[in-house]
């Protein structure tokens, strides 16, 4: 009886190791993976990494992460004039092939999400004299339409205190379109014209986080909700 019990003993301390060493290394190769991701120019911020399953080392063994959770806050993206902050990003990576030291990863799928405020979009649009007849008359050289949320799939446009319209958002590939605005109220007063259409205005992001691809863009009432998708993805190296 006591032999049995020795045995028990053992193979519990010998498990509770095994796990130990397990989660050790999946905390090296976390900090690895993220490391990684800024250096190879895929993320602008430092994410978290997250490696889900157990036990790990089973899946280092095979060269290949069933699934990887990124997040951060902050990062940048752009459309090659303009850099503004991609908000609460979050991503699922599944089937994910690295190599030994991490220094290369391909993703067999990939999704995401996160949110672009209205005062950050504002940036990435034309100038209202562009888009707007006698826009030199309501506001100043430079201004660019300010959006807030309009209801849902929609945006509310205004140059200044002036309400310009009421347009819908919608995408193609990374080209995030806004169109549907119509001159109203004061605006349309002022330019001496009713019912004057107006746009569409669009941008086009590129760098997208983890080499992913704009799958939507949903205006929210805090911003422009932004989803991500992608296959084959060459995540690092």
């Amino acid at each position: 009886m006591r032999g049995w019990l020795k045995l028990t003993v053992g193979l519990v301390v010998v498990s509770g190791l095994l796990v130990g060493a397990d989660r050790i290394a999946v905390g090296l190769a976390e900090d690895e993976a993220a490391d990684q991701l800024v250096s190879s120019g895929r993320l602008s911020q430092r994410p978290q990494v997250s490696i889900e399953g157990f036990p790990f080392l089973t899946q280092v063994l095979s060269m290949k992460l069933d699934d990887v959770r990124l997040s951060a806050d902050d990062l940048v993206v752009g459309d090659g004039r303009q850099q503004v902050e991609l908000h609460s990003f979050k991503a699922k990576l599944s089937g994910v092939e690295v190599s030994g030291s991490f220094t290369s990863a391909t993703v067999a799928r990939g999704s995401g999400d996160g949110l672009i405020t209205y005062a950050d979009l504002a940036k990435l649009l034309p100038e209202a004299s562009k888009l707007v007849p006698g826009a030199g008359r309501l506001v100043p050289g430079g201004t660019r339409l300010s959006l807030s949320y309009g209801g849902p799939g929609k945006v509310k446009a205004s140059l200044g205190p002036v309400a310009v319209g009421e347009g819908a958002v919608h995408n193609e590939g990374n080209t995030v379109t806004a169109d549907g605005f119509q001159l109203s109220g004061i605006a349309s007063m002022l330019n001496g014209v009713t019912n004057q259409a107006i746009g569409p205005v669009s941008f086009t992001l590129n760098d997208l986080p983890a080499g992913l691809k704009l799958a939507s863009a949903v205006p929210q009432p805090d911003g422009l909700r932004l989803t991500f998708s992608g296959t084959g993805i060459k995540l690092i190296g």
